[in-house]
C-alpha cells in the first residue's frame, strides 16, 4: 500500500465522505481525524456539482488516500448513472478547481491564538507547574517531562486550566525517526485504485472472478463499465492490497479508464463505503503521483512534531529524491508496521528470485538440448550433402557418358589440375603441412621427456579401461587354470604308459 497523506472529509450533494486516516501516512500509528496533525491538510469544500457516482466530494490527488480534497465538478463515468452528462460516449465535464487559496489543497487554517496557548500550557507542565503550590511541583515537572518524551499521558500544572494531552505528535517525544519510502508514478488517467481487504492473498486470488463482480455490482451493475484487476500484493497482518481499474466503454466501441479520483470519490459515499466493508474492505485509496507543486509544499513544511533540523537533515541524506520521500516514522508500533512490511517485500523479492533461478535452470537446460539436436542435425545435414554430391556426380557420369569433353568442362580440369600442383609444390601448402606436423612431432617428444608434465585420463574412459583389463586376467586366470588341468591330465597318461611300460617288459623276459 504506498503511503497515505489522509485525506480530510467533507461533504458534496447529498452524501458526506467519511475521513480517511489523517494522522500521517496510512498506516503510521492510530488514524486520526484530529485537524492540524501531521500531514492533515485541510481543503475548500465541493461546489456541489453532482456527479455520475453521485454528490461525493472529488479528492484531489491521492497519495495513498490522497493528499486532500479539491473542490471541482465530477468526471461523467458511464451513461445513465449520473444526471445532466449528456455525452455520447466520452463528453465529461472538466474540474474547476478553485485558486483562491494555494490551490485549495494545501490551504492549513488558521489557529495561532490556540497554539500559542499550547505551546504556554506545555512549557508550563515541563517547567513550571503550580498545582500543589511546594517542592512536588518539582517531581510533577520531571513527570510531565517524562509523559512528554513517550508520548503519552496528560500533564497536570494548574488546578483552573485542563490538563494538557501528550501524543506522539509532540515536539518533545523522543520516539521519532524519519525514513524514506517511494511515490507512485501513476497518473489520475490511469485510474489505479488500492482496496485493501482483511484476507489472505490465496482467498483473494481463490475468489477473483466472485470479487471483480461483486465490484461490478458496488458500481451499479451497468454494462458499459468493467472492472479489472491490475495487481494483488500480500500485506502483513493477513491482510491483502488489490489494485484495480475500471474501464468505460462508450456506444461507439471506443474506451477509456475512469480517473482514479473518480472512482475513489464514488467508493468514499456512505453507502458504496458499506458495501466494500461487507466486503471485506478496510482500506481504499487512489495511487497517484504527486504533482512538483505539492512535492514543494510537502518538503518546505515539516510535519507536526518532527525537528525542522532533523527534517532538513532527512531531505539531505535523502538517496534518491527523483523517486523517494522522507516519512516520519513516529512510535514503536509505526516502526513494527515498516519492519513487517520490509520482511514481507524480502520474502516476495526471495520468492521472484526462486522463480527466476528456475526458469534460468530450465533454460539452460532447453539451450543444452538445443545445442545437442543443433549438432546432430549438421551432422545429419553434412551426410546429406555428401550423399546428394555423390548422386550428383553419378547422374552427370551418366548424362555426359559418350559426349567429349566439353570447353568449359575443359577449362575447369585444368583449373583442378593448377591447384593440385599449388598443393604439391615444396614451397606452397604441402610443404607448410609438413613443417608443422614435423613441429608437433617434436613438441610431443620433448613434452614426454619432460617429467614434471603429466597426463590426465577421462574417468569413464580410465573405467572402461579397468574394466577391460579385469576382463582380460580373469580369461587369463581361467586359461591358466585349465592349462594345469592338461598338466595333470598329462601326467597320469605318462604314468599309465610307464606302468604298461614296464607290465610287458616282464611278460616277455
Amino acid at each position: 500500500m504506498a503511503f497515505n497523506f489522509g485525506a480530510p472529509s467533507g461533504t458534496s450533494g447529498t452524501a458526506a465522505a467519511t475521513a480517511a486516516p489523517a494522522g500521517g501516512f496510512s498506516g503510521f500509528g492510530t488514524p486520526s481525524t484530529t485537524a492540524g496533525s501531521a500531514f492533515s491538510f485541510s481543503a475548500p469544500s465541493n461546489t456541489g456539482t453532482t456527479g455520475l457516482f453521485g454528490g461525493a466530494q472529488n479528492k484531489g490527488f491521492g497519495f495513498g488516500t490522497g493528499f486532500g480534497t479539491t473542490a471541482g465538478t465530477s468526471t461523467g463515468l458511464g451513461t445513465g448513472l449520473g444526471t445532466g452528462l449528456g455525452f455520447g460516449g466520452f463528453h465529461t465535464q472538466q474540474q474547476q478547481q478553485q485558486q483562491s487559496t494555494l490551490g485549495g489543497l494545501f490551504s492549513q487554517p488558521t489557529q495561532a491564538p490556540a497554539q500559542s496557548n499550547q505551546l504556554i500550557n506545555t512549557a508550563s507542565a515541563l517547567s513550571a507547574p503550580t498545582l500543589l503550590g511546594d517542592e512536588r511541583d518539582a517531581i510533577l515537572a520531571k513527570w510531565n517531562q517524562l509523559q512528554a518524551f513517550w508520548g503519552t499521558g496528560k500533564g497536570y500544572f494548574n488546578s483552573n486550566i485542563p490538563p494538557v494531552e501528550f501524543t506522539q505528535e509532540n515536539p518533545f517525544c523522543r520516539f521519532k525517526a524519519v525514513g524514506y519510502s517511494c511515490m507512485p508514478n501513476n497518473k489520475d488517467e490511469d485510474g489505479l485504485v488500492v482496496l485493501v481487504f482483511n484476507k489472505k492473498e490465496t482467498d483473494i486470488r481463490s475468489q477473483q472472478q466472485q470479487l471483480v463482480e461483486s465490484l461490478h455490482k458496488v458500481l451499479g451493475g451497468n454494462q458499459t463499465l468493467t472492472v479489472n484487476v491490475e495487481g494483488i500484493k500480500t500485506l502483513p497482518d493477513d491482510q491483502t492490497e488489490v489494485v484495480i481499474y475500471v474501464v468505460e466503454r462508450s456506444p461507439n466501441g471506443t474506451s477509456r479508464r475512469v480517473p482514479a479520483t473518480t472512482l475513489y470519490a464514488h467508493f468514499e459515499q456512505t453507502n458504496i463505503k458499506t458495501q466494500l466493508q461487507q466486503l471485506g474492505v478496510t482500506l481504499s485509496m487512489t495511487r497517484t503521483e504527486l504533482s512538483p507543486a505539492q512535492i514543494k509544499q510537502l518538503l518546505q513544511n515539516p510535519p507536526a512534531g518532527v525537528d525542522p533540523i532533523i527534517w532538513e537533515q532527512a531531505k539531505v541524506d535523502n538517496p534518491d529524491s527523483e523517486k523517494l520521500i522522507p516519512v516520519p516514522m513516529v512510535g514503536f508500533k509505526e516502526l513494527l508496521r515498516r519492519l513487517k512490511v520490509q520482511d514481507q517485500m524480502t520474502k516476495q523479492h526471495q520468492t521472484r528470485l526462486d522463480i527466476i533461478s528456475e526458469d534460468i535452470g530450465e533454460l539452460q537446460k532447453n539451450q543444452t538440448t538445443t545445442m545437442a539436436k543443433i549438432a546432430q542435425y549438421k551432422r545429419k545435414l553434412m551426410d546429406l550433402s555428401h550423399r546428394t554430391l555423390q548422386v550428383l556426380i553419378k547422374q552427370e557420369i551418366q548424362r555426359k557418358s559418350g559426349y567429349a569433353i566439353q570447353a568449359d568442362e575443359e577449362q575447369l580440369r585444368v583449373q583442378l589440375d593448377t591447384i593440385q600442383c599449388e598443393l604439391n609444390a615444396p614451397t606452397q601448402f604441402k610443404g607448410r603441412l609438413n613443417e608443422l606436423m614435423s613441429q608437433i612431432r617434436m613438441q610431443n617428444h620433448f613434452g614426454a621427456v619432460k617429467s614434471e608434465e603429466r597426463y590426465y585420463i577421462d574417468a569413464d574412459l580410465l573405467r572402461e579401461i579397468k574394466q577391460h583389463l579385469k576382463q582380460q586376467q580373469e580369461g587369463l586366470s581361467h586359461l591358466i587354470s585349465i592349462i594345469k588341468d592338461d598338466l595333470e591330465d598329462i601326467k597320469l597318461v605318462e604314468h599309465g604308459l610307464n606302468e604298461t611300460i614296464h607290465i610287458r617288459g616282464g611278460v616277455f623276459s
